[in-house]
């Protein structure tokens, strides 16, 4: 046996280094990944061509590893041919082992490289989402109708140098209603009314006035105040058309020095033209409430009818949306402000009554059901 016959066996022997390679490219691939050789050695088309056998997927290459890789392949008998040569060639016949093994490794790894790289691909172009394609119809929300009602109103009031305020809806009685001046015999604090949690001092609140009650407290009868607090309410009510135990409540209160009844009408009317037009017109009528003196309903002409008279306004061509009037003496005294030296007004509103004006309903249940067939048009059917 020459030395090239040894060389050129050992280059078939040394394919048996690959040996970890193509078992873990078979296990990530398959017995039946096609395989091929650019630009790689020319040793594996001489090893067809010496043995005559075709290679085109990992199992064929796995098999001929087998066959001539084995312990009984020339692999292992390889190091047995070193005590064959003659001393003067081992030298070299060890450097070519040498070069081929590294020739052999670096063959395989190019190859193992260049299989994943096309099963990559491959995968890449059977996952490719196609962007030009026309996406899966998402139908879009539309907002909830007290919350839009909500944004509009702290928007106007926002630009007007109001602040927004929030508070607990857990409340005790005396912010609820001591110091807002309704005595204990109102009937608004009768349990056939209010939500009591825990006796009569702890409840659901029935307003959002603390919330002025805890913001007056913290001026210390030395702060002008500019504010609105919207918030969910809770009242003891049979539930119908026009009645909820829960609903959405807007107030509003200033504070300062020379204020007058003059001053909540012209806000009035600014907000119901800005709400609902400027067509609409504003107006007072007296009223009672414990915590305001004085006090009154505030209307609006009706915007169905234009104050000729309809269903909506009950042949009155007016509609009350709105509570309000003077802060009260006593309601100023209590939260340590003088009522010599200080004025104010105070106003109050459900987010459902102007919902039900502005959009046309007629039964404010609808407002909480978040109906998609009742609620999706509401923003394209207001009322300018």
């Amino acid at each position: 046996m020459t030395l090239f016959d040894r060389v050129f066996g050992g280059n078939d022997a040394v394919y048996g280094l690959t040996e970890g390679a193509i078992d873990g490219a078979i296990a990530q691939y398959g017995e039946d990944k096609a395989v091929s050789f650019p630009n790689t050695a020319y040793s594996l088309p001489c090893y067809y061509a010496v043995t005559g056998t075709k290679v085109t997927t990992l199992k064929e290459l796995n098999d001929l590893k087998i066959e001539y890789l084995s312990k009984k392949g020339p692999i292992s008998e390889l190091s047995s041919l070193m005590k064959e040569i003659p001393n003067e060639e081992k030298k070299e016949f060890g450097s070519l082992l040498n070069d081929l093994k590294t020739f052999v490794n670096n063959s395989f790894d190019e190859l193992k490289e260049k299989l994943e790289e096309e099963a990559l691909n491959k995968k890449l172009e059977e996952e490719k989402i196609d962007i030009t394609l026309s996406g899966t119809f998402i139908p879009s929300g539309s907002p909830s109708i007290i919350e839009k009602i909500v944004e509009e109103t702290e928007e106007f009031f926002i630009g007007m140098g109001y602040d927004v305020l929030e508070g607990p809806e857990i409340e005790l009685d005396k912010y609820n209603f001591e110091m807002l001046n309704l005595p204990k015999d109102h009937p608004a604090r009768d349990a056939q009314d209010t939500y009591y949690l825990e006796g009569e001092n702890i409840l659901l609140r029935s307003q959002t006035s603390p919330i002025q009650v805890r913001t007056m407290l913290k001026g210390e009868g030395k702060t002008p105040i500019r504010m609105i607090c919207p918030g969910k309410t809770y009242r003891r009510e049979d539930i119908n058309a026009t009645h909820e135990q829960e609903f959405t409540q807007i107030e509003g209160l200033v504070i300062d020095k020379n204020i007058s009844l003059s001053d909540l009408k012209g806000t009035f009317d600014a907000f119901i033209k800005n709400m609902f037009g400027e067509g609409v017109e504003a107006r007072f009528r007296p009223s009672y409430y414990p915590f305001t003196e004085p006090s009154v309903e505030m209307d609006m002409s009706c915007i169905y009818c234009n104050g000729s008279g309809c269903s909506m306004c009950k042949p009155k061509g007016w509609i009350t949306i709105c509570g309000g009037g003077m802060v009260h003496p006593n309601v100023l005294k209590a939260c340590g402000y003088d009522p010599n030296e200080w004025q104010g007004f105070a106003f109050g509103m459900a987010a459902e009554r102007i919902s039900m004006l502005k959009y046309g309903i007629t039964d404010m249940r609808v407002c909480h059901e978040n109906d998609l067939r009742e609620t999706k048009n509401f923003d394209r059917k207001e009322i300018r």
